[in-house]
């Protein structure tokens, strides 16, 4: 029995005139909308926009922070088992017998480009300095942070955050736009993925439904990225010059104020702006390359001066650690503990005071020391092994704080950003096997990150544990934590170049990233065209340029990229959802298309 063909008209109807010429008029006035809304909100009501976000967040994460886990897992497992069996593994995202578009050596360094870069810049010393002091076997009690017990699994929970469940988030977006639009000719925008499950509906409201999800997913991911990136941005213009206008001194430690972030910004964004009118994309893929180079002399530069016997000996155990605690770290979800279980669960004589000690023995970024200290009371009073009792009941309640607070909030800015890697991923992968994709985009990428991770954090581990930064990296803010590292590691006239060259670095990332972050809303909104009318990215880097501020601004004193973070998990949530049903359609394509080959292969035999 034949199987029917697959559905392929798809149609997303456009202006033929005016000013949303070849655009989606429904799908460009809905996103344009909620952003206006949010920025409107942002700037008149910050007080209530900000606490709303934060409440909103809040209710998400107690909801759905097992989904966002279960469903990362999924996403690596699913790619896996498409990679490994033959049927599927060897389809070619294209027509038969069609090569690559790029050479390897440029599809990975494309691929570096958009999938890595600000990330890298921020986090690559952040990252492992935070997990040092707060992961897990930390939070468990299991280890105490900081410490040289604690690296192994500071970096578990590192390589979890930027491996192969990262890379996967945007493979499945990558693979789902890439299969349709080179195997069956279909446009390259978000709606084309669900066809296999939805057919015509995807013609119509709820069509548009679903690229407006990915648009504000998209923005709100992009914002994040950027934020974090300015802020980084702001803090080794510091470094070099020593504007104190720039900075916020009312913390323990100096800060990004919020008018250097907003100054920050709109620099920025500027570039990227005057990038899209005045059409030196060009100069932008240049300055990319070069960021390529400038990249490789920062990471030598770590090799030599930096601590890379010890960088080396922590990627091999950590690698290790890293794959034989694969499977618990991918599906192991908490929920929050309710006031209930946790006073159930207390001794007899610590259950009258269940309300005053739930709050510390939940509290994922305290210590028992911390917990213990912060008792008034009758509460106080409790003998020493009642309170580790106490503490003990309260440890599903700090799990869930410390996953929900870092792991899920990964897994939500990567979604959030997996429409524009993964849109960027499919476009540069014309020619390629299913199982190349795979493994090119989600392995080789990874093992790149790690690298980074063990070497520019795995110095500034080494540091501290010699005790040469006496703390001062550990208490620097995560976007200064790489700038206070080059400064306890190198010196003098050396120190400078490097700082003025991450500067360069960090600036150039952000602009050809928000460059791209506007095309990929743009081609989402023109039906997949990747040729956009230059006034609509100029609208659209003004927006975002405006979501970006009004949240920064919003935000609390201490906090201003809070508001931001809420927004974004809140807005990838929805596109969580159509990423799910993303793979349950590509796996109904890959199975149905490998029958029509086998019918096809029959008929063939039997007609010969």
């Amino acid at each position: 029995m034949s199987i029917p063909e697959p559905f392929t008209d798809l149609e997303i109807e456009t202006a033929d005139a005016g000013f949303y010429e070849n655009y989606s008029v429904p799908i460009a006035l809905i996103s344009k909308g909620i952003m206006v809304a949010l920025v409107l909100w942002a700037l008149i009501f910050p007080a209530n926009a900000n606490s709303t976000l934060g409440s909103w967040n809040g209710k998400i994460l107690e909801i759905f922070n097992s989904f966002y886990i279960v469903i990362v897992g999924l996403f690596v497992f699913f790619l896996v088992v498409v990679a490994a069996l033959p049927a599927t593994g060897k389809r070619i995202m294209g027509t038969a017998g069609e090569k690559p578009e790029f050479s390897n050596f440029s599809w990975f360094s494309m691929m570096f480009g958009a999938g890595l870069g600000v990330g890298l810049m921020v986090f690559a010393t952040a990252e492992p300095l935070g997990l040092w002091g707060s992961n897990p076997e930390v939070v468990g009690g299991a280890v105490a942070g900081n410490d040289p017990e604690s690296v192994q699994s500071a970096y578990r929970y590192t390589f979890l955050h930027y491996g192969f469940h990262a890379w996967a988030i945007y493979v499945v977006t990558g693979l789902s736009l890439a299969y349709y639009a080179y195997t069956r000719d279909m446009p390259l925008t978000i709606r084309a993925a669900l066809t296999p499950l939805f057919g015509r509906l995807m013609n119509g409201f709820l069509g548009h439904v679903v690229d407006v999800l990915g648009v504000v997913a998209t923005i709100l991911g992009v914002s994040v990225t950027i934020g974090f990136g300015v802020s980084q941005f702001i803090d080794g213009l510091y470094a070099i010059t020593g504007m104190g206008w720039i900075m916020d001194f009312g913390g323990e430690v100096p800060t990004p104020s919020k008018v250097g972030l907003i100054a920050g910004l709109v620099v920025i964004m500027g570039l990227s702006i005057i990038s899209a009118v005045s059409g030196v994309g060009r100069g932008v893929k240049y300055l990319s390359n070069l960021n390529l180079v400038l990249s490789i002399i920062l990471l030598g530069t770590f090799v030599v001066f930096g601590s890379f016997v010890f960088a080396m000996t922590t990627y091999g155990t950590a690698l290790v650690d890293y794959l034989l605690h694969f499977l618990s770290m991918s599906f192991g979800a908490y929920g929050p503990l309710s006031v209930e279980a946790f006073t159930a669960a207390l001794p007899a004589e610590a259950q009258a005071h269940a309300a005053d000690l739930v709050g510390g023995a939940t509290n994922a970024w305290g210590s028992f020391d911390g917990f213990k200290s912060g008792l008034e009371g009758a509460a106080a009073e409790l003998s020493d092994d009642t309170l580790a009792a106490v503490y003990a009941a309260g440890e599903q309640g700090r799990q869930f704080g410390w996953q929900s607070g870092w792991t899920t909030f990964y897994w939500a800015w990567w979604i959030a950003f997996s429409p524009f890697v993964g849109l960027f991923l499919a476009r540069i992968s014309k020619g390629r096997s299913v199982r190349e994709f795979i493994l090119g985009c989600v392995f080789a990428p990874a093992l790149v990150c790690f690298a980074w991770m063990t070497i520019l954090g795995g110095t500034a581990i080494d540091l501290e544990l010699a005790g040469a930064a006496e703390g001062a990296i550990i208490g620097a803010s995560n976007t200064n934590k790489l700038f206070v590292t080059l400064s306890y590691m190198i010196d003098g006239g050396l120190l400078s170049m490097l700082n003025v060259m991450c500067v360069i670095l960090i600036m150039t990332f952000l602009v050809t990233s928000a460059d791209s972050g506007i095309l990929v809303m743009n081609t989402i909104m023109s039906g997949g065209s990747q040729e956009t009318g230059i006034k609509h990215r100029i609208i659209w880097g003004v927006i975002l340029t405006a979501v970006i501020g009004a949240l920064i601004l919003a935000a609390g004193e201490n906090n201003p990229m809070d508001a931001l973070r809420n927004a974004m998990i809140i807005g990838a949530l929805p596109f969580t959802m159509v990423m799910g049903l993303m793979m349950v359609s590509l796996a109904k394509a890959l199975y149905r298309d490998g029958r029509r080959d086998q019918h096809s292969d029959t008929s063939t035999q039997a007609a010969e």
